[in-house]
């Protein structure tokens, strides 16, 4: 086996036990260490009880005869359940469950067609926030991409030190900023919507249902943009900064090459691993919503699925989400790992030295 190869399954194994302890992890917490089956246990009792005494067909039996009857059906269906076991034994039930994306069904959530299926649940919520927060997360990528690169040729300019100074901004986060937004274009000017994802009733043709849904788009797109609009450019013509000091720059420039190329050859190529990385992360991340902002905006994605979870105390929901999450960012990870190789000979050079 290539000593590449071998690298790359040592690193999928090591992913694979990291996402595994995180599930456990999400487990145990979301249980709170089995507290939230004793209490499904005293809901079944309590169910039995009442679907014995409400049922005619007992009410000859004594009291001592219907408390037997009650701790029988309760315990056949605790059993049925597999809560009769002791909490460590039904905890890795749930974590093969999980990691087999068995992920059963909801306790309290319902998906928008009425399925109790957590999969279901989560894949009607998933393109709502791919639609939303992915594309912002690609548009703040490329504003700060050609803004910083751009801002690296401008250094100390007025429109450096501006950058600069507004730059701590983006430390107010993006529902902050949704909120005013609400204030201004809804409330004041009447203009744009609050929040949801389409007008009600839904328009019956396909262009305007897209129109429509891209109306709502706006404000809470523009509260990601603009929370991230100066520190992203800031950062990213830091990082540029940072590249064009280096000696194989100086003798570029020496050598007189144009600026041009010099910018595209020998400081964007070398900036591509951790471009890629930054890049691959944030898409991935925006894949798991945001959960004040999509309640904000009462946006149906997987950040408010997740929020309603939480509240509910809707174990399954829970699990599946950060599950699927978590192979998410595996998965991202191990593929970064293979561009590397691809893009930068050092990286791929390095994993046969580790060997």
């Amino acid at each position: 086996m290539p000593p590449v190869v071998k690298v790359l399954v040592k690193r999928a194994l090591i992913l694979f036990v990291i996402v595994l302890i995180a599930t456990y992890i999400t487990i145990l917490v979301a249980n709170v260490g089995g507290y939230i089956d004793d209490l499904k246990k005293k809901e079944i009792e309590f169910q039995v009880a009442q679907a014995v005494q409400n049922n005619p067909q007992y009410k000859d039996l004594s009291p001592a005869e219907k408390t037997a009857l009650i701790k029988k059906l309760a315990q056949v269906e605790i059993k049925r359940q597999g809560l009769d076991q002791p909490f460590i034994i039904r905890s890795f039930r749930y974590l093969w469950d999980a990691i087999t994306l068995d992920l059963g069904r909801a306790e309290k959530m319902t998906s928008d067609s009425g399925s109790r299926s957590v999969r279901i649940i989560i894949l009607e919520r998933l393109p709502q926030t791919i639609l939303l927060f992915t594309t912002a997360t690609v548009i703040n990528f490329f504003i700060g991409l050609f803004g910083g690169l751009s801002l690296s040729r401008k250094f100390g300019s007025f429109l450096d030190k501006l950058v600069i100074y507004l730059s701590p901004t983006s430390a107010i986060p993006g529902w902050f900023y949704g909120i005013f937004l609400i204030m201004i274009f809804y409330t004041w000017l009447h203009v744009l919507p609050p929040g949801g994802l389409v007008d009600y009733p839904p328009p019956p043709d396909p262009v305007g249902y897209v129109l429509s849904v891209l109306k709502h788009m706006i404000l809470p797109l523009l509260s990601w943009v603009v929370s991230s609009f100066f520190i992203g450019i800031y950062s990213n013509r830091t990082f540029f900064l940072l590249y064009s000091t280096e000696d194989y720059v100086e003798v570029a420039k020496a050598k007189g090459l144009p600026p041009r190329q010099i910018e595209r050859r020998y400081i964007l190529r070398p900036a591509l691993p951790p471009i890629i990385t930054q890049f691959a992360f944030a898409v991935v991340f925006s894949w798991s919503g945001a959960i004040i902002t999509e309640t904000v905006f009462n946006w149906p994605g997987l950040g408010l699925a997740y929020y309603q979870a939480i509240n509910l105390v809707d174990v399954p929901v829970i699990v599946g989400i950060t599950v699927v999450f978590g192979y998410l960012i595996a998965a991202t990870v191990f593929i970064l790992e293979i561009l590397y190789g691809l893009v930068d000979p050092r990286i791929k050079a390095g994993m046969g030295e580790a060997l």
